[in-house]
């Protein structure tokens, strides 16, 4: 069958099944045999595609997305947020409109803890929004630097991200994606800090100060433990001492150890954060698993080298073409979640950023960075439905206040982009590339 037709059938399927309700995964699949019975018999494609997706999931690598998963939802029910709102004051205390610039920090740390951006935004927010509230903050301005803040934990490891990427690109080093979107996700938080500054002095929000009825050192011992997470489990995979998965597992281990010792955790609460992180893993490994299937289809019939082709013919220029793909990746991420779109895109874009010169590591980063923006974006965009239900704020009343974070977040990706240094030079420095 004609490429062109072949393309057209899979995401025209997959769009009308995505219209109509249909869950992700199960769009994928049916859009996926949909596609192959233009080309396949039936028993070829009932054989290859339970084939495909056992084998998608088959792999060791993987089971860090449910350990961290885990590790994230014992941290969020473990009372660690309120330690690193308070540690986080340290720092920002003395800034206009401290609350604000401390939720940012304060999720910059926290996603760096639990790698997920919406636990980031609902531990923060939860933490930082009552005291915004008594201290008479304007709930877009508060909302809005927690909405573009909440996602830097993508970026910054330990995060399931980078080792979805990592599994789909063919196996990437692990360990020199965590090394390599340090700077990035730094970047964005301190782009949503000047950002965040500029409206206090605008709005004329004074610094408050940090909470003085706890000391500097209690602050500091408090938080201590929290930190050395990411030193224990990042330090041991950079170093060889423990790989992704095992990291992932002395990660749970940690938490765990830490809750009991805080008191924040009974018996009953473990068991269900066992089933809330059964559950959300359960969807991104059988999105993983359904994933595997349509890439497959999608060699099969030759689609990422024709889209390829089309982009390649647009222009001989790689900023041109680059300028293209992250357009097309920030649309995809306003409708996608991030883990289809990581395994949808990874084998459609990377061939071709790897043919102008771009590196795997450097494609990965990129690709997270685009789909950070696009988890602050509607209609798809759970951090900001989740930061607009704990701030008690419409989307219409926080898309004003958002918009400047968003055009400096989209400068910072073009930095990535055209700066390779920007996210290789931790790993250079580091020997790993």
């Amino acid at each position: 069958m004609n490429i062109v037709l072949t393309t057209i059938i899979l995401f025209v399927v997959f769009g009308v099944l995505l219209f109509m309700g249909v869950p992700i995964s199960v769009s994928i699949i049916v859009s996926s045999i949909v596609t192959a019975m233009s080309t396949l018999s039936w028993d070829q494609i009932t054989f290859i595609t339970m084939q495909k997706m056992n084998s998608g999931i088959e792999s060791f690598s993987l089971l860090a997305v449910p350990l961290f998963i885990l590790a994230g939802n014992i941290m969020n029910n473990g009372g660690i947020a309120k330690r690193l709102v308070n540690f986080a004051q340290l720092f920002v205390g003395k800034l206009p409109g401290n609350l604000a610039q401390a939720n940012i920090l304060g999720n910059m740390l926290f996603g760096a803890l639990s790698g997920s951006s919406v636990a980031a935004a609902s531990a923060m927010g939860g933490c930082i929004s009552p005291i915004e509230k008594e201290q008479e903050y304007d709930p877009a301005y508060s909302a809005a630097a927690n909405i573009a803040s909440a996602p830097t934990g993508l970026l910054i490891p330990p995060t399931s991200a980078f080792i979805v990427y990592s599994t789909v690109a063919g196996g990437v080093s692990i360990s020199t994606l965590f090394m390599a979107g340090y700077v990035p996700g730094i970047l964005m938080g301190l782009g949503c800090m000047v950002v965040a500054f500029i409206y206090a002095k605008k709005m004329g929000i004074k610094a408050t100060g940090r909470d003085k009825s706890i000391s500097v050192a209690k602050t500091i011992w408090d938080a201590i433990p929290s930190l050395l997470l990411i030193i224990i489990v990042i330090g041991g995979i950079v170093s060889g001492i423990f790989t992704a998965t095992e990291g992932a597992g002395i990660a749970v281990l940690y938490c765990l150890i830490l809750s009991i010792i805080y008191k924040s955790i009974d018996f009953k609460g473990f068991m269900e954060i066992l089933l809330n992180s059964a559950k959300t893993s359960g969807i991104i490994l059988f999105l993983i698993s359904a994933s595997s299937a349509m890439s497959f289809v999608m060699a099969y019939s030759g689609i990422p080298a024709a889209i390829s082709s089309a982009l390649l013919s647009v222009s001989t220029n790689k900023y041109v073409i680059f300028i293209l793909m992250n357009v097309i990746l920030l649309i995809i991420g306003m409708f996608m979640d991030i883990t289809p779109a990581i395994l949808i895109f990874t084998p459609i874009f990377l061939p071709i950023a790897e043919s102008l010169g771009m590196s795997s590591i450097q494609f990965g980063v990129m690709l997270i960075f685009n789909m950070c923006m696009g988890s602050m974006t509607p209609p798809v965009g759970s951090v900001l439905f989740v930061s607009c239900g704990i701030s008690k704020i419409t989307i219409e009343q926080v898309t004003k206040t958002l918009l400047p974070y968003f055009a400096v977040l989209l400068g910072i990706l073009l930095a990535v982009t055209y700066v390779p240094a920007l996210s290789m030079g931790i790993p250079t420095l580091l020997g790993l590339v």
